[in-house]
């Protein structure tokens, strides 16, 4: 690539890291390359000087200096093998002219980062049609799996992505918990921060319960559906959407979902279940980005989770019907 360009943040981009950001759009440049264009100030945002780390803001403009064109140019013509190509259309659930619906399998991850070569953003290619590439609006865990919304235009992402923003969106994920909940059903309103961890190898970063300044506000209903001994079937809708969210309200009121060692530990595990973390987005009901009518989408169960609810003999078809919000 010759000659400086810049790149706008797109909304479904919002809250990436600028390294993460960089390997998406550019998989070709290393990580010490950036380094180097960070420190030089040949890369910037919103004309600033930025490391590595910053996390991007939806509209934020992204300064990049001229780059090699043979490797980017090589990246290009293999944007997606055949193989990926025939599975992301095995996933579509949904497809109109503004948006399609995938159910994303459990351990494939949306985006790439480190050492993460295979994911859904980079089978996006196999889709585009008419010179436009359907653009990813919001994100799921990589242990996570169920419905995932991708946008076929520029108009609709940006329409599902102000949707997003302004809690429009009204989603339902289906949990199996190591511990059966009490009361029935309620909300949870527990703050939580990102804070870095000691583990035995290093560290990581991890969201914990927190009072403090930058604590962020994190609301979650729920409900249990089923019970079976030791685990329920539990819907939960997150009214904000901080990271790993659920993950952390279950384990706070101590039926942590199974499969969850980061936050569950020894109590996420079930002799006789999967250890693989037990938590899909089953459903969604927003405003279409083309007609602004309210539609609701959903994913049949899929996975390690189909076996587990047959397992248990859950109800794989079970409605969850929410109290209207009061916000």
């Amino acid at each position: 690539m010759s000659g400086v360009q810049t790149r706008v943040v797109e909304p479904d981009e919002a809250g990436m890291r600028l390294d993460r950001w960089f390997k998406a759009h550019f998989p070709a440049v290393r990580h010490g390359e950036l380094e180097k264009y960070l420190r030089k100030g040949q890369v910037r945002v919103s004309g600033g000087r930025v490391k590595s780390n910053r996390r991007l803001e939806a509209g934020e403009e992204i300064r990049i200096p001229p780059l090699s064109d043979e490797p980017q140019a090589a990246s290009k013509s293999k944007r997606y093998s055949g193989a990926d190509a025939a599975e992301i259309r095995k996933l579509i659930l949904f497809e109109d002219e503004a948006i399609i619906a995938l159910n994303k399998p459990f351990g494939l991850a949306v985006q790439g980062g480190s050492n993460m070569k295979r994911h859904i953003d980079g089978m996006l290619g196999a889709l585009e049609k008419e010179g436009e590439r359907p653009r990813l609006v919001h994100r799921l865990d990589k242990d996570t799996g169920g419905l995932l919304l991708v946008a076929k235009t520029r108009q609709a992402a940006q329409r599902l992505g102000d949707a997003f923003k302004a809690h429009d969106v009204q989603k339902t994920y289906w949990a199996l918990t190591a511990g059966v909940p009490r009361p029935r059903q309620g909300t949870i309103s527990l703050p939580v921060a990102k804070r870095m961890t000691r583990i035995k190898d290093g560290a990581e970063e991890r969201v914990i319960p927190h009072d403090g300044e930058d604590a962020k506000r994190a609301v979650t209903d729920y409900q249990m559906l089923e019970e079976a001994g030791p685990v329920a079937f539990v819907a939960m809708r997150p009214i904000t959407g901080r990271t790993h969210q659920l993950r952390v309200h279950a384990a706070a009121i101590g039926c942590p979902i199974v499969g969850d060692g980061k936050y569950g530990a020894a109590a996420a595990h079930v002799e006789g279940v999967s250890p693989k973390l037990h938590l899909f987005c089953r459903s969604m009901t927003f405003p279409h980005p083309k007609t602004g009518k309210m539609t609701t989408l959903s994913a049949p169960l899929a996975g390690h989770m189909k076996d587990t609810w047959a397992f248990f003999s859950f109800d794989a078809n079970a409605f969850c019907d929410w109290p209207e919000l009061l916000e």
